[in-house]
C-alpha cells in the first residue's frame, strides 16, 4: 500500500509540473507569434538601412569627401567590446549557451581583449568564466520602441569615438524558424564597406520568414543606386554633416533589429523546451501509471492469496 502512494504522489506532482509547462508553453507561444511578427515587419528596413550605410561609406571613401571616425577603422586593434543579447529568464533551452558560446569562440579565434556589455540578464554568466562586464542594460521582452534601446546606442558610440574600444561587436541570436535559432556575431563599429558578413535574417533564407537577397538586391538596385552605382549622391549640406545624423541611427537600427532578432528566436526556443518537457510529463505520467496499476494488482494479489490461505487453515 506504501508503495502505490508513492507513485501516486509522484503522479500527482508531475501532473502538476506538466500543467506549469503547458501553461508557459501557450505563453512562449503567445509571446513567440508577436515577436516574429515585429522581426518581420522591419527585416527588410533594417537591412536596407544597413545597406544604405554601405552606399554612402563607399561614396565618400571614392570622393575623398571625408574621414568619419565611425568609419575609419584603426591601425592596432587593443580591445574590443562585446554587446551580449541574450534572455532574461532560464527555459528556453540551450539559448542562452548557445549565443555565449559562439562569443566566447570569436574571442577564442581573435585573441583580443574585450569587455561585455550585457543586453539581458542571463549574460551575466560570462563573469564566472573570467570576462569583464563594464555595463548591464535591461531588454525588453517584447521591444516595441526603438528609444528603449538608445541609452545602449548612446555608449557604445561614445566609447568608440573615445578609442575606449577599436571594434564593436554584437553577439545575438537570428531568428529562423521556430525550431531553429542561429547565434552569431556580427561588427558594428567601423562600418565596414565590404560585404563580405550576412544581413540580418538572411541566414534563414528559405523559410518563410527569411527575406531574400533577391528581393534587397531588387530593392537597393531601384532605390538606392542609379544606373548601378552610387554616383548619383548629392549631400547637403555636407557629407561629413550627413554622416554625422545619418549614421549614429543605422548603428541603432541595427542594434534594435538584433534585439527583435533576439527576442523572436528566444520565445521560440522556450516554447520548443516548455513542448518537450510537455511531452515528457506525458510520458512519465503514463509509465508511472503503469507502474501503479502493477502494484495495486500485486497488492490485490497479495490480499487474496492470504485471504484464500486463511480460509483453507479454517476449513482444515
Amino acid at each position: 500500500m506504501a508503495k502505490t502512494k508513492e507513485i501516486s504522489r509522484r503522479i500527482k506532482s508531475v501532473s502538476s509540473t506538466k500543467k506549469i509547462t503547458k501553461a508557459m508553453e501557450m505563453v512562449a507561444a503567445a509571446k513567440m507569434r508577436r515577436a516574429i511578427e515585429a522581426v518581420l515587419k522591419t527585416r527588410t528596413y533594417a537591412n536596407l538601412s544597413w545597406e544604405t550605410a554601405l552606399n554612402l561609406v563607399e561614396v565618400t571613401s571614392i570622393n575623398g569627401d571625408t574621414d568619419h571616425p565611425l568609419l575609419t577603422p584603426r591601425n592596432e586593434i587593443k580591445r574590443v567590446g562585446i554587446i551580449l543579447v541574450t534572455s532574461n529568464r532560464g527555459m528556453c533551452g540551450g539559448y542562452n549557451s548557445a549565443v555565449i558560446a559562439k562569443a566566447e569562440a570569436s574571442l577564442k579565434k581573435y585573441t583580443i581583449p574585450a569587455d561585455f556589455i550585457l543586453a539581458g540578464k542571463k549574460g551575466a554568466a560570462v563573469i564566472a568564466r573570467g570576462h569583464n562586464v563594464v555595463a548591464e542594460f535591461d531588454k525588453n521582452d517584447l521591444l516595441t520602441d526603438i528609444r528603449d534601446i538608445a541609452p545602449l546606442v548612446k555608449m557604445v558610440i561614445k566609447d568608440y569615438e573615445n578609442q575606449k574600444y577599436d571594434k564593436i561587436f554584437v553577439a545575438y541570436t537570428d531568428f529562423v524558424s521556430p525550431a531553429k535559432q542561429v547565434p552569431r556575431i556580427k561588427q558594428l563599429l567601423p562600418v565596414q564597406v565590404e560585404r563580405e558578413e550576412e544581413y540580418l535574417g538572411i541566414i534563414g533564407e528559405g523559410s518563410p520568414a527569411a527575406v531574400s537577397r533577391s528581393l534587397l538586391h531588387e530593392k537597393e538596385k531601384k532605390h538606392l543606386r542609379k544606373n548601378g552605382s552610387g554616383a548619383g549622391y548629392i549631400f547637403e549640406p555636407s557629407p561629413r554633416e550627413v554622416l554625422d545624423s545619418l549614421l549614429p541611427r543605422l548603428i541603432e537600427v541595427q542594434l534594435y533589429q538584433t534585439h527583435l532578432e533576439s527576442n523572436a528566436s528566444e520565445h521560440s526556443a522556450r516554447m520548443t523546451a516548455m513542448h518537450q518537457a510537455t511531452d515528457a510529463a506525458t510520458d512519465m505520467v503514463s509509465e508511472l501509471t503503469l507502474f501503479y496499476n502493477k502494484a495495486r494488482q500485486a497488492s490485490i494479489t497479495a490480499e487474496i492469496a492470504e485471504i484464500s490461505a486463511g480460509a483453507n487453515a479454517l476449513a482444515e
